[in-house]
């Protein structure tokens, strides 16, 4: 059976995808994007947003495809640049090629380009079709969408027991999952811009906040500690390594000058945020200073009040879940911290996306309902 113009548009764009996600965790505060040049049927070229957001990804297919692009169909997953920044814009860059049609898979919704890198292709005889794969487009690229909205998008990361608890009543927390869910939960680092922490969980465990699975040590995200009244010991590991890896103290307003001052020293960014009734750093303003440093992606691994205060406030868009094989029982303690909720209505909602099986661990990944 012949494949259809519909099937084929699906299928390079299904692959332009899988190239766009090699750049989620390296290229903020830029999308990633994919792009697939397809001539005569036979891909000419392909490119992917590179680290630190340049070059696009339309560039590379280009650079690659070379002479071949001329009369090719250019398949991307976000509306090419329309706008001049560091690089020309890749609508031009696409027209000036001979690139004969452009498929786009949903429209960039920042107001530099939102439509304008369409109409330019279109002024240029380029023919464009839009909306293929538009939904899962969307999802890969949900941190960029949010934070033009002022926030990253945020993905809460739990790591229980099968009654939801997080450690014994003494604190003892290493280790409730095995080895491939830790490799797995590793990965998760991999792609996301930042990871954060309270600053309870980072004197507990003394964790170093890094991607360590081999050939990804390079993937580590900006490490971020919440802690309003920067209460973490100046020879915490997070801090002696300020200087290697880039770690944010979220702190109050107000907070002591002299302790910031030794912060900044030992080479950590101290941001200053509005306090919350309990004195944290409030969610809200603490998500919307990290988009203002280009986060678009926001890992959230504990502990149990800030995965709670996200919660309360409507601010956790995926959640990913892992489970391991033993039970702790009712001492332990909560993966979530007290929500305040009165009635099973006011419970926030979960859809379940999917469950895979890690050695005698589960993993289960859900996204937000409206």
């Amino acid at each position: 059976m012949a494949v259809t113009d519909t099937e084929r548009d699906r299928r390079h764009m299904a692959a332009a995808l899988v190239l766009a996600r090699r750049g989620l965790g390296q290229v903020a505060p830029n999308p990633a994007v994919g792009c697939i040049l397809v001539h005569d049927d036979r891909v000419v070229g392909r490119g992917w947003t590179q680290p630190g957001g340049r070059p696009h990804a339309e560039t590379e297919a280009l650079r690659r495809a070379g002479d071949h692009a001329r009369g090719a169909t250019a398949y991307v997953t976000l509306e090419p640049c329309a706008h001049h920044g560091r690089t020309g814009p890749c609508a031009a860059a696409l027209a000036a090629a001979g690139v004969a049609r452009v498929v786009v898979a949903t429209v960039d919704p920042d107001p530099r380009v939102s439509g304008r890198g369409l109409a330019r292709l279109a002024a240029a005889g380029v023919a464009t079709t839009l909306g293929v794969l538009e939904a899962e487009a969307q999802a890969l690229n949900a941190g960029f969408f949010e934070r033009l909205g002022g926030r990253p998008m945020v993905t809460l990361k739990l790591a229980t027991s099968l009654d939801g608890r997080i450690a014994t009543q003494h604190g003892d927390s290493q280790w409730i999952t095995g080895p491939a869910a830790r490799a797995r939960a590793h990965l998760l680092r991999a792609d996301h811009d930042a990871i954060l922490v309270g600053v309870g969980t980072a004197i507990a465990d003394d964790p170093s906040l890094t991607c360590r699975l081999p050939g990804l040590q390079g993937r580590s995200p900006i490490r971020v500690v919440a802690d309003g009244r920067l209460r973490l010991p100046l020879t915490h590991q997070l801090v002696r390594t300020a200087g290697t890896v880039p770690t944010i103290m979220l702190a109050i307003q107000g907070t002591d000058p002299d302790r910031v001052a030794a912060f900044a020293a030992a080479g950590a960014t101290v941001l200053a945020v509005a306090a919350d009734a309990a004195g944290h750093p409030a969610p809200r303003p603490a998500l919307a200073a990290l988009a203002a440093r280009g986060v678009t992606r926001l890992l959230v691994e504990g502990g149990g009040r800030i995965a709670a205060s996200l919660l309360g406030a409507g601010l956790v868009d995926r959640l990913i879940w892992f489970r391991g094989a033993l039970v702790i029982g009712g001492e332990g303690r909560p993966a979530v911290a007290a929500l305040g909720l009165d009635r099973l209505a006011e419970a926030r909602r979960f859809q379940l996306e999917g469950v895979a099986r890690l050695g005698d661990d589960l993993v289960e990944s859900y996204r937000v309902t409206a």
